[in-house]
């Protein structure tokens, strides 16, 4: 039950960090973990490269490379020894023949059952176990998408998009958020090299924040020394997004695209490769080899960050650290199962797990 109670001390623990109406470097953090096990093997180097339904989430403007016919994806993961559950799902949808998109897209990440421990002491200082029950704290994301090609050809394309996001977040039913945020994005293909930018939160996203809290839930709190929080804004500030690739046609079966991505953030000082408190600049970089299109094989790293030197408590020597990530494909006709080995957080925290996604494309039946 360790894991359980450390939980909910972080659940505990959201809720000062909500009551105060500014710019949070992590607000909203869930919403950068990914979508599909291909991007996250792949390092989260997608925005040039992305064209299938997983582009709502990457970048709205690579919706455009789902052709003909909808397609579904959905993704399950389970971070920190199954504690955090991560699920996505999306559906695209092309219209006018083929020249606009339209996508709509589901996330979820939560903690579920945290016990509540606020009435496990009595007055008399004894511990009554009967009075713990759970609740879970938990992210949503809803990505209404639309995409728009611009132009395309054998050689040339470029498209746009843009994503309307709805956001709810809550803590049992201590607290809860609504929020509402625009990204944009835009692509271009010009033979085998690819460009993309997708720009988040361009509006500045915000979460309204409300907390409900019973009498005697106020009395323990007070009595504990507990701040009771009160109604307030929580802002997420823009992100931009910058990628560039290139396929390399090794043979009439073989392929590898290569992409690297750098985000850039708006909000000072973070702990990225490069740092400064005006911008700092997160770089990803992502391989993928495919095999007549019907085998892929994928590897990437992201996340760099300075830390200290494991063993090295004395001297607080830091070094530079990096989440890196494998993975693999296989398609099968309409249907394309990705898998991906990630790092939720880093190599100096190596809790890595095993995250699938499905791809299926809703071909019709020919007469």
């Amino acid at each position: 039950m360790n894991h359980k109670l450390a939980a909910f001390l972080v659940g505990i623990a959201l809720l000062p960090a909500a009551a105060s109406a500014q710019f949070r470097k992590y607000s909203n953090e869930f919403l950068n973990i990914g979508a599909g096990a291909r991007g996250l093997a792949m390092g989260s180097a997608q925005v040039a490269s992305v064209e299938d339904g997983t582009a709502g989430y990457w970048n709205p403007a690579g919706l455009t490379g789902v052709k003909d016919h909808p397609s579904i994806n959905v993704m399950h993961a389970e971070y920190f020894a199954g504690i955090g559950k991560f699920d996505y799902a999306s559906v695209a949808i092309p219209v006018q023949d083929n020249k606009r998109t339209l996508g709509i897209s589901l996330l979820r990440f939560a903690v579920d059952d945290i016990p509540n421990t606020l009435f496990l002491v009595q007055p008399d200082g004894s511990l009554n176990y009967n009075n713990i029950q759970t609740f879970s704290s938990a992210d949503y994301a809803l990505l209404l998408s639309f995409a728009q090609s611009i132009t395309e050809t054998e050689e040339q394309s470029m498209s746009f998009g843009v994503n309307a996001k709805i956001i709810r977040r809550s803590v049992g039913k201590f607290a809860g958020a609504w929020g509402f945020g625009i990204d944009a994005g835009f692509q271009m293909r010009k033979n085998n090299w690819r460009f993309g930018v997708v720009a988040r939160d361009v509006t500045t996203t915000f979460n309204a924040w409300s907390f409900k809290f019973t009498e005697k839930e106020k009395e323990v709190l007070y009595l504990t020394k507990n701040e009771i929080p009160v109604k307030s804004t929580e802002l997420t500030a823009p992100r931009l997004i910058i990628g560039g690739g290139y396929n390399f046609n090794i043979s009439n079966s073989v392929k590898l695209l290569a992409e690297a991505n750098l985000a850039l953030t708006f909000d000072g000082k973070r702990n990225t490769l490069l740092s400064s408190s005006a911008v700092s600049a997160d770089p990803s970089v992502g391989l993928e080899a495919s095999i007549s299109d019907v085998f892929y094989v994928r590897g990437g790293v992201t996340n760099f960050q300075k830390a200290l030197s494991d063993g090295d408590t004395l001297n607080q020597k830091k070094v530079w650290i990096y989440q890196p990530s494998l993975g693999a494909g296989v398609k099968l006709g309409n249907v394309t199962l990705d898998y991906a080995y990630t790092n939720l957080a880093n190599q100096n925290n190596p809790l890595y797990t095993h995250v699938f996604s499905l791809r299926l494309n809703l071909a019709k039946k020919q007469d």
